[in-house]
């Protein structure tokens, strides 16, 4: 049976790394393309068709930002959980549990409303990281929250 995970000082930061390294490397890649093609690219496009070249690789960026920028943060009062279009914010007592099956592409957070929230800051490709930061989280459920004891 492996050895029970002690609750880290708050406050506390998961995100990914590896996904994180590819969305904002592949973001920078697409706008200077997006730039350089809007310099290079033939006679017949004018201005407007190269600012919206420019403005397209923007976008890209912006939805490769939001891929990004997942995180799970833990402080005194609760949890946030920043997913790629949604923010969610619980209090320790209204988490219940968390888990993650091997396979799942993050974590699942119950909460006391009924929901389950993906928890898309701790990523299940990261396997060893992925399962540390879980069981970092379910510690302090268990410690701060009014979760069942296992």
């Amino acid at each position: 049976m492996p050895e029970p995970i002690t609750p880290p000082s708050l406050p506390v930061t998961w995100r990914p790394s590896r996904p994180r390294i590819v969305a904002y490397g592949s973001a920078a890649v697409i706008v200077l393309g997006s730039v350089i093609m809007a310099v290079f690219i033939a006679e017949p496009f004018k201005l407007p068709d190269r600012l919206a070249i420019v403005a397209f690789g923007c976008a890209v960026a912006f939805v490769l930002h939001m891929l990004g920028r997942v995180r799970v943060e833990a402080d005194d009062e609760g949890v946030t959980i920043v997913n790629a279009a949604r923010t969610h914010r619980y209090s320790w007592p209204e988490i219940l549990e968390v888990t993650l099956l091997v396979g799942d592409p993050w974590p699942k957070i119950d909460t006391s409303d009924g929901r389950t929230i993906g928890a898309m800051g701790i990523q299940g490709s990261e396997k060893a990281r992925a399962i540390r930061a879980t069981a970092e989280l379910e510690a302090l459920i268990r410690e701060r929250g009014e979760a069942r004891e296992k």
